[in-house]
């Protein structure tokens, strides 16, 4: 490995606003804006890392300022000494007296570790002139291993174990990445039921259909009419057929009971699976929502995951039950150390795993990991990563799809490098596009609180 020195670390508070055409409003969240918070690492040599923890607009100033309080955990340190030790490195990153008290490992703090750490990965793999999945798939079991913090996790798995799992696949690595070269790894669309009217659903899935997707998500709630009614829409126009697959999402709308009742209520839709039903840390009410839905007339699977804040509580799931299957987010755990712990987890409880891409670079992030583990962990056929289609022309390596399916990234990182003429635009407040929105009162500047202390 190349020996570089960290000098600088910048920070910029992106955002999007795709309020204005209700993408990314769902019932929960019914006013956002599609953001993150973009560091950019640079060195003593040529490389840079990027990296990126998706928001939601307001609020994201406060992760922006926590990566600059953490930037000098960073600064003056070598690529060697943070490589050599990665586990080690990303529990120094995490416990910070001060920071941890601020929220134990999720949160803003949470958000701005997932940042610097997924930067320091697209450094690594910028370095190796590798894409991460690749940087991922060429390391000796020992080596990946050592990057991951096992603490709190090791009654569940060890890193005994976890390497043991890496050396039992490896006679089929170059068989599976053949696989997916040939194939891409299968994607369903989540942009067919944001807060749309009927003719924008309408649209959007005879869009996909003739996209030739086969896996449709869309959010429901508040009400099982309003529930009812799109489900019913989109079965109409995709196929009420069996290989065509209606994912529900329920954004945390619900509390246990109002859960129940209302999946009943739109079961005779042939829903797939409802995403987080309820509460993302109420594992309890996970485990009797899963119980009762198991016993529909048409059976109902429970997934959870995007919001779920770090490995131990998905820890708590793998415990009690509640989930059929997880979906994994880059950019809210504690970057790729702690995403690979949960994978070992569900790898070591046969728990499939599925990509979550919707917000700002998560296609971008979580396609790399989904891609390493089926290569190098798991197998499973019956896994996807999610798609959404905003904002990927402002990446120099966006996402590509053909057949619904994502194709593999070969270029060198973590496709996280945002075009330069993004942050110029959107950049809060002071891109170019925002004072364009502001000057014309279609926005507020949010910012402006600072300004009265």
């Amino acid at each position: 490995m190349i020996d570089t020195e960290i000098v600088n670390m910048k920070v910029y508070d992106i955002r999007f606003p795709t309020n204005m055409w209700n993408t990314g409003n769902d019932s929960m969240h019914t006013y956002t804006n599609h953001a993150c918070t973009y560091v950019i690492i640079h060195t003593n040599t040529k490389y840079k890392g990027y990296g990126i923890a998706a928001t939601l607009g307001r609020g994201n100033e406060f992760v922006v300022q926590t990566c600059e309080l953490m930037s000098k955990f960073i600064k003056k340190r070598t690529t060697t000494e943070i490589y050599s030790n990665f586990a080690s490195f990303w529990r120094e990153l995490t416990n910070d007296v001060e920071l941890r008290w601020l929220g134990v490992e999720c949160g803003v703090v949470h958000l701005a570790t997932a940042a610097i750490v997924n930067a320091l990965w697209d450094l690594w793999a910028h370095i190796e002139d590798k894409p991460v999945w690749k940087l991922l798939t060429d390391m000796t079991p020992e080596q990946l291993v050592s990057t991951v913090d096992f603490k709190y996790i090791r009654d569940v798995v060890t890193e005994e174990e976890a390497i043991e799992m890496l050396k039992k696949e490896q006679s089929s690595k170059e068989e599976r990445q053949k696989i997916l070269e040939s194939k891409g790894y299968s994607a369903y669309t989540a942009d067919i039921g944001w807060s749309f009217n009927n003719q924008q659903i309408r649209s959007a899935c005879k869009k996909f259909k003739k996209l030739e997707f086969n896996e449709y998500k869309t959010y429901v709630g508040p009400t099982i009419s309003m529930s009812w009614k799109k489900c019913n829409l989109i079965r109409n126009v995709i196929s009420k057929r069996k290989d065509k697959t209606l994912i529900v999402d329920a954004n945390q709308f619900w509390d246990t009971p109002e859960a129940i009742f209302s999946v009943k209520g739109f079961n005779q839709l042939h829903p797939y699976c409802i995403e987080e039903p309820t509460s993302p840390d109420d594992v309890r009410g996970h485990v009797d929502i899963q119980k009762e839905l198991k016993m529909f007339k048409y059976p109902v699977r429970v997934s959870c995951g995007e919001t779920c804040a770090n490995r131990v509580l998905f820890k708590q799931f793998l415990k009690y039950g509640g989930i059929d299957f997880w979906n994994i987010n880059v950019g809210r755990l504690g970057g790729v150390n702690e995403a690979l712990a949960v994978y070992f987890m569900a790898k070591k409880h046969s728990i499939p795993v599925w990509g979550h891409a919707g917000g700002v670079g998560l296609g971008e992030m979580n396609q790399h990991l989904q891609i390493w583990n089926f290569i190098c962990l798991s197998a499973l056929t019956d896994t996807k990563i999610e798609y959404t289609s905003h904002q990927h022309g402002y990446f120099k390596d966006p996402v590509f799809i053909r057949n619904a399916a994502y194709l593999l990234p070969n270029r060198p990182g973590f496709s996280t490098q945002l075009k330069d003429k993004c942050i110029v635009r959107w950049s809060y407040p002071e891109g170019t596009r925002w004072q364009h929105l502001i000057k014309t009162k279609r926005f507020k500047n949010e910012l402006n609180y600072k300004t009265r202390f």
